[in-house]
């Protein structure tokens, strides 16, 4: 049988832990008020993220690619309890809303948000990373990997987004940018720093574990 990409998206989410309140406001808000809402996490991809965020309990995290703060706000939840979390995105468009969903939230004084070309904010992060996500202009995801990975020490863990690339990956003529997730992928696929796994949830989440 057949199973249908939505019905296995509603068999998953009705399967797993509910989201709170504030993340189904985050999660509605976005689709209201944002011309791409597929970009958001959702629902069951923000559980993993939860659930991975608990497994590792990082002391520090860094994301790239804040959005509307819905992945964010997943990740915290896993924060021990002097954690901090830097999150950066360049659109300064949403910051006030945004802000105003951490603000609200459980872990308003652990998120640390910034504004601006993450190229240009990551090298002022003095920091270890425990738990790094990194879901922003897949161009730049290699050199994102590169900048960070002597900032994790071993054990931490690295997850980068969209990794499939709605499974142009396997295309036998892929364009451009699916060139570059095909490279990028057979890369970490070879980097002896880390032990690896693709994991097939959504567009793909590469799971990268620094040894």
């Amino acid at each position: 049988m057949e199973i249908v990409a939505d019905d296995l998206e509603s068999y998953l989410e009705h399967t797993t832990d509910e989201e709170n309140s504030l993340l189904k406001r985050v999660n509605r808000e976005t689709y209201l008020k944002e011309t791409m809402p597929h970009m958001l996490s959702g629902h069951y991809q923000g559980r993993v993220l939860s659930l991975l965020s608990k497994l590792v309990a990082p002391k520090r995290i860094l994301e790239i690619g804040t959005f509307t703060g819905y992945a964010t706000l997943c990740l915290a939840e896993g924060l021990q309890e002097d954690g901090i979390l830097h999150t950066i995105d360049i659109n300064a468009e949403q910051q006030e809303r945004v802000q105003g969903y951490f603000d609200e939230s459980a872990f308003a004084d652990k998120i640390n948000y910034h504004i601006g070309d993450a190229a240009v904010i990551l090298p002022t992060l003095d920091e270890t990373f425990d738990l790094v996500f990194i879901d922003a202009d897949k161009k730049r995801n290699l050199y994102y990997f590169e900048t960070i990975i002597n900032q994790v020490p071993s054990g931490g863990l690295i997850l980068i987004d969209n990794v499939l690339w709605k499974g142009k990956v396997l295309d036998s003529k892929p364009d451009n940018q699916t060139k570059q997730i095909i490279d990028l992928n057979a890369r970490l696929a070879q980097d002896k720093r880390v032990e690896k796994v693709i994991l097939p949830i959504r567009d793909g989440l590469f799971a990268l574990r620094k040894k």
